[in-house]
């Protein structure tokens, strides 16, 4: 009898090459994956920053904008407004002007699962403020890069940000 068809042991070869071949691929989509989360975060951070800029020199009259009240001037788009993108969470922290101090404000990009997990959405974290250096750091989700205070705004936990 002349049959047709694949074999058991043919099959399980070709399912046997199918499951090396994702062993292999999978890995890389997911870093790619966490890479453009990063590219999208930074991207949203720059945009913040530019926003506030503008935002304090028309809407804001000297005072330096929350995320919504960025949204609602349009300056960001709905998704960066409220404060989600790409697996990172965003916030901007504002201090109005007090005394000799200068409005200032703080916004955070912070990887909403960090590390090189399957299930990790992105690998360093942002921080900028009035100044406009962006500044990052792999240091884990609790701690981001941050400034010391609204009058010395040196800035802790990272380091100007570099394209590597």
């Amino acid at each position: 009898m002349n049959q047709k068809g694949f074999s058991l042991i043919e099959l399980l070869i070709v399912v046997v090459i199918i499951g090396i071949i994702s062993a292999i691929a999978v890995p890389n989509l997911i870093a790619a994956r966490r890479s453009a989360n990063d590219a999208s975060a930074l991207t949203a951070m720059r945009v913040i920053s530019s926003g506030e800029q503008t935002y304090q020199s028309t809407a804001g009259n000297g005072n330096y904008g929350t995320l919504p009240q960025l949204e609602t001037a349009s300056i960001v788009d709905e998704v960066v407004g409220a404060g989600a993108k790409s697996g990172y969470d965003f916030n901007v922290v504002v201090t109005a002007p007090s005394g000799i101090n200068p409005a200032v404000f703080d916004a955070y990009g912070v990887a909403t699962v960090f590390g090189n997990s399957a299930t990790s959405t992105g690998n360093r974290n942002f921080y900028v403020n009035e100044t406009g250096i962006m500044y990052s750091n792999t240091a884990g989700q609790d701690n981001p890069p941050d400034s010391t205070s609204s009058a010395d705004r040196t800035v802790i936990n990272g380091t100007p940000y570099t394209n590597d």
